[in-house]
């Protein structure tokens, strides 16, 4: 039998960054994953997990959705299939200072600080890339924000002119700066922020893009208001994607279960929808008091928030040979980031449970839901 050696093979030509593991530090930078549902019109985490809307001054709410990617598009080609888009609603009557529509998407600290990138030297670099679609034809700006630093610093930057309805790739260099910081721990150790429109209060002019700035409200460059005021304007992204190196590379795509459980550790949905989903195994500590408990599927981020429907009758314990539907949990105890227990009493509905009894939990409803939070 011959040997088989490979000699000679330089690994850190691979981006200039790490040689093995995920290169991606975004989670569910295809928009795969939606625990909370497809679309909403509130702020914050509510449709495609770990991205964030946020909004400001707005005379109608907007709405954010997990969209389709259409066929025959070059994001479609690529093995994108679904976007996060934000529909502005109707801001015609004029954008303010404190007016702002956008999202962002925050990573872990410690995640950050163990990527391979040396965030202290300007030699050393992550590359932003994503796909982007306007209805309307315009730049657009953002920034990428440091928080750890003190006091916190901000790289902006702003995307070519977009033609209307047209997806066009994205790609930006960051650099580090011996300025930067980013600590060891479960925080958010970096942000990155996209904006249809951000008011004077919170942009700056572009005479500093691209650099690394201090001071409140850098969010982004100055943004003209032409998205912002056409009704019902469109804005979606995909295939974000932030890696170590001063290269884009080919998007690494990961399984629909793999993104899922990366996305659990800081949001888990555990029971939802139709009727008789199991929520867990419960004690009827006193009467008509019922502790089911939750192990998660991971470690969550820190210890969660309890995310729970109420209305009446959207759950049902079953103890004792009899059953009873209850309208919510209303408190956690002995919380944990690997396993949470609920509590339901009387006045969450619960009757006709006798103290001493095993339960089952389960939904009776198609809009009940038991989720937790630990996002950033």
């Amino acid at each position: 039998a011959q040997d088989l050696t490979v000699d000679n093979i330089n690994t850190t030509s691979i981006n200039s960054g790490q040689a093995s593991g995920r290169k991606n530090l975004i989670i569910n930078g295809a928009m795969q994953v939606a625990q909370r549902g497809t679309t909403n019109t509130n702020e914050g985490y509510r449709t495609v997990d770990r991205f964030r809307n946020a909004f400001n001054g707005t005379d109608e709410a907007p709405t954010q959705e997990q969209a389709d990617v259409a066929a025959g598009t070059t994001p479609y080609t690529l093995g994108f299939r679904k976007s996060y888009k934000l529909t502005n609603g109707n801001q015609t009557g004029g954008a303010g200072a404190t007016d702002y529509l956008g999202f962002e998407h925050h990573i872990e600290a410690q995640n950050v600080a163990t990527s391979g990138w040396n965030f202290k030297s300007a030699s050393s670099k992550l590359t932003l890339s994503f796909w982007i679609k306007s209805s309307v034809a315009q730049a657009f700006s953002g920034s990428i924000e440091i928080p750890d630093s003190s006091p916190a610093r901000f790289f902006k930057f702003t995307t070519a002119s977009l033609s209307a309805d047209t997806w066009t790739k994205v790609t930006l260099q960051i650099p580090g700066d011996s300025n930067l910081n980013v600590d060891m721990n479960t925080s958010s150790g970096l942000a990155i922020r996209l904006y249809g429109f951000i008011g004077t209060t919170y942009s700056s002019s572009d005479s500093d893009t691209e650099t690394w700035v201090t001071g409140s409200n850098r969010y982004a460059n100055t943004m003209t208001t032409t998205w912002y005021t056409t009704n019902d304007a469109t804005l979606e992204v995909t295939g974000y994607q932030l890696e170590v190196g001063s290269t884009a590379t080919d998007f690494e795509h990961r399984s629909f279960g793999e993104e899922l459980a990366l996305c659990q550790r800081y949001y888990y949905r555990h029971a939802f929808g139709a009727a008789g989903r199991n929520i867990g195994i419960a004690a009827v500590y006193q009467d008509n008091n019922i502790f089911p408990v939750v192990h998660f599927p991971c470690t969550m981020r820190t210890t969660p928030s309890l995310d729970v429907s109420d209305s009446s009758g959207y759950f049902r314990v079953y103890a004792n040979g009899g059953s009873d539907g209850f309208d919510t949990f209303s408190s956690l105890w002995n919380t944990g980031d690997n396993a949470i227990g609920l509590n339901a009493y009387s006045n969450d509905g619960v009757s006709g449970m006798t103290a001493g009894h095993a339960a089952m939990v389960i939904t009776d409803h198609a809009s009940a839901h038991v989720s937790f939070s630990a996002e950033l």
